[in-house]
Formats: structure tokens, sequence, C-alpha cells
């Protein structure tokens, strides 16, 4: 046998017994099987009532808080709008199956009016819910957040309190992942890439 040959041989062979060591990619996502989300009826930015069903056969990125929210609110729903921004330039068909959701924890104060006004400043695709507090209350339970009123501020507003996730959830409204709309919007996208298929 001479040298190229077994050069030609050798390689390959060397490449499969790295490829043999190293350890299986997991394929199942994160939240697989965990007991998050469930069937909801909301109303919308526009004022019409929707359900859970309206999001079936979408990829439905959820995240609760609220629009009068100082800080971590706007800024992670520029990161969940800008993410999925970045995912319609670099694969435009598995952007049109996605739908950032966001849901008031405060229905006090965000009206539909309110909200359409907040989401329409991240992303022409964000919706957002809102209800009436027993509505606000079973969804937020469902998702296994937790909010609850502040304390009140100088003027009369007040902060709330809340958990946060952003959660990937499947077209069939199960949990896949959580986003990390704390490290940014191309975070975001690679996350969505990694378990939306």
């Amino acid at each position: 046998m001479n040298i190229l040959r077994f050069a030609r041989l050798a390689v390959p062979a060397a490449a499969l017994a790295v490829a043999a060591c190293q350890p299986a990619a997991t394929t199942a996502p994160p939240l697989a099987g965990a007991k998050i989300g469930g069937p909801f009826t909301l109303v919308n930015q526009d004022g019409r009532t929707v359900t859970d069903r309206n999001f079936a056969g979408k990829y439905r990125i959820m995240y609760f808080g609220y629009t009068y929210c100082p800080d971590v609110c706007p800024t992670d729903a520029a990161a969940i709008g800008k993410g999925v921004a970045l995912l319609a330039k670099s694969d435009p068909d598995l952007a049109k199956r996605i739908v950032p959701i966001f849901v008031s924890v405060d229905p006090e104060r965000d009206t539909p009016k309110v909200l359409k006004s907040f989401v329409s400043a991240f992303s022409p695709q964000m919706v957002g819910l809102t209800g009436t507090p027993a509505q606000i209350a079973a969804v937020s339970q469902a998702y296994g957040v937790f909010a609850g009123k502040g304390e009140a501020q100088p003027g009369g507003g007040y902060l709330v309190n809340h958990s946060r996730a952003t959660y990937l959830m499947s077209p069939d409204g199960k949990p896949l992942a959580l986003l990390p709309s704390d490290k940014g919007p191309q975070a975001v996208a690679d996350e969505i890439k990694r378990w939306a298929r």
C-alpha cells in the first residue's frame, strides 16, 4: 500500500473515531414535558377577544410584562422584536411562523389602546394581550409567572413585581425553551433557530 492511499484511508477513519468519542447532541428541547402553558381567553391590542387557538400552528414567544415598566420589559420586548427581525433576514419562512406575544400583568392600566402603542414600537408582528384581573391571573398561573402590585410611586403610579421569562412555545402550544431576551436580539434569534423547525 503506498503512502498516499494509506493517508486517504487513515484520515476518514480517524475522523470517524473522533466523532464516535463525542457526546451525542441533545435533541429534546430543554422544556419538553414541562407543565407550562395552556388554554386562555384574552383581549388583543385591537380590542378583539382571542384564545390560544388563534395561534395554533405558529411558534409563540410568550412574554409577561407591563407597558409602564421603567426598564426591563421594554428592553426585553426590543430584544424579542429585533430577534424576530434578524430571523426574518436569515430564515424568512421560519420568521413567518413566529408570533411574539406580550401578555400584560397590569390589566388595570394596560388597555388594548395602551398595548397597541407599546407593541407596535417593537415589532409589527407582536401581539399584545390583556384581560380581566381573573383572566390575567389564570394565564399567569398556567405559565408559572408571578406578578403582584408593588409599592406606590410619587404621583400615584405603581410598579408591578413580576417574574422574567421568555418562553418559546411549539405550534401545538407546548413549551420548548426559554429565550435569552436578556442577552439581546442575536441570542434570541439563535435560540429560536435551535429549537424551531
